[in-house]
């Protein structure tokens, strides 16, 4: 079993305390995601975009992730739009000589 990266960009059209505060809300969600080993937020004030990259243990786990609620609530909120996921494996060897958290 391969670890597997999702790396996801989108738009949001809320300030972004607003947006922060919608994240805030549902980190614990994706905290107990089964098979995510971490999650990182990214965002871009300037043009109102975010996304995240996600270590997932194996494809499996990615693919249920996707096909969750979760993702579901996420991809149908008003607020947001312009996705892009980005299912990636990862070059393991050269990854963790430059200090990749990859456990």
């Amino acid at each position: 079993m391969s670890q597997k990266i999702l790396v996801t960009n989108f738009s949001y059209s809320v300030p972004r305390a607003e947006f922060e505060q919608m994240a805030a809300q549902l980190a614990p969600a994706f905290a107990s995601v089964p098979g995510c080993l971490w999650k990182i937020w990214l965002i871009d004030a300037d043009k109102k975009e975010a996304g995240a990259v996600y270590l997932f243990q194996d494809d499996a786990a990615l693919q249920a992730f996707k096909a969750s609620p979760l993702v579901a609530s996420v991809l149908s909120h008003p607020a947001l739009g312009n996705f892009d996921l980005k299912e990636r494996d990862i070059a393991r060897d050269v990854s963790l000589l430059t200090r990749a958290p990859l456990g």
